[in-house]
């Protein structure tokens, strides 16, 4: 990916960011915050199964757009505000599951899994790493998940805000790229991997569990 494409990507997104906190902290229940929360996952759940073939997840797609647009007109912004940390608590629990479920006895760790698709050579000491890496993401969005209920119950709402659109992605980025710099320093002797081979191993590795994959 060309480097102004990244740059403006990253733009977007924290623009996004800025528009759903300013809106989430000063109007937590007009129709705009709503949308502008709750619309890209709504897409992103319905696409994820159209493409899957899946019709739960269009189906919980949309009993949830009927459950917001019944907050919305009823105007109650503390219920909105209730659902917005369940909205949070609730992806992250789903991220967690996704990583956790994968570390039982007979399964394949996520990171295992598509490391396992980007190296010609996979020792075992990169199989040891990438298990304890899936299971430090999972441990991380629980944490995610513990700290933003503490902030709701402690914090004002705004503080819940700025946590759930702007420190959130941040924290998973600098997770992200710390996890990356302290592996190329603690582990020269792995092969390296480009961004775009990993995004391009999670497609191939989805593709390969949806129904009628490979």
């Amino acid at each position: 990916m060309p480097i102004w494409r990244l740059a403006a990507a990253l733009a977007a997104l924290a623009a996004y960011a800025l528009l759903c906190h300013g809106l989430m902290a000063h109007a937590p229940g007009h129709p705009l915050t709503v949308v502008a929360l709750f619309a890209p996952l709504l897409g992103m759940l319905a696409l994820a199964g159209l493409q899957a073939g899946r019709h739960l997840l269009l189906l919980a797609a949309v009993l949830l757009a009927g459950l917001l647009a019944a907050l919305t007109l009823a105007g109650r912004s503390g219920d909105m505000n209730r659902l917005y940390v369940l909205q949070h608590a609730g992806m992250h629990a789903a991220l967690a599951w996704l990583f956790g479920n994968t570390l039982r006895e007979g399964q394949t760790p996520l990171i295992t899994a598509l490391a396992q698709r980007i190296h010609r050579e996979f020792t075992p000491a990169m199989r040891a790493y990438t298990r304890r890496l899936t299971a430090l993401w999972a441990a991380y969005f629980v944490a995610m998940i513990l700290l933003s209920l503490a902030l709701y119950v402690l914090a004002p709402w705004p503080w819940w805000s700025l946590f759930g659109n702007l420190l959130t992605p941040l924290a998973a980025g600098s997770f992200f790229v710390g996890e990356h710099l302290l592996r190329r320093w603690r582990h020269p002797e792995f092969e390296r991997a480009s961004l775009v081979q990993a995004v391009r191993a999670y497609r191939e590795l989805g593709a390969t569990r949806a129904p009628g994959g490979r």
